[in-house]
């Protein structure tokens, strides 16, 4: 099967693809996760969207945001695969793909996120570091890392 990575602005999406990528999140990060929050966080409009297709199923997902200020970091977030394409290195193809993105953009800045704490060690494998204790966000252990521009 082929996989497409597609990159997009808010304005730009497909109302199709805007609608995969909701429910995607909602079934991996409220179904699956069984986490009731505010997804839809008024945040999209501002970020760059990166999609993932596996023929015409939305495979795997995340956003990225610019850097905000003169010493600020961009940040990637809602980064979620399907549990069907998860161990296939599509997470890791997202994030090469990612900071990528944001190194073709905005040239050699720090990038932010707030990882899963169960997530750590794949995260530290792009080169980001802990720079947080655990604490819950939606019930959920989590802990911001950041990687060096």
């Amino acid at each position: 099967m082929t996989e497409r990575l597609l990159w997009r602005a808010f304005d730009a999406l497909a109302v199709s693809e805007l609608y995969a990528l909701l429910r995607l999140r909602a079934d991996v990060f409220v179904v699956e996760q069984n986490c009731v929050f505010g997804d839809i966080d008024g945040k999209d409009p501002d970020a760059r969207h990166l999609l993932a297709f596996a023929g015409e199923t939305l495979g795997g997902y995340l956003r990225v945001f610019p850097p905000a200020g003169l010493e600020a970091a961009a940040k990637i977030g809602r980064v979620v695969v399907a549990p069907a394409c998860r161990s296939t290195g599509l997470g890791r193809r997202l994030m090469a793909a990612a900071l990528d993105e944001i190194a073709a953009r905005w040239g050699a800045v720090p990038v932010e996120l707030a990882a899963q704490a169960h997530l750590e060690r794949f995260y530290a494998s792009f080169g980001f570091v802990r720079c947080s204790a655990d604490y819950l966000e939606d019930d959920i252990l989590h802990c911001d890392m950041r990687r060096g521009a």
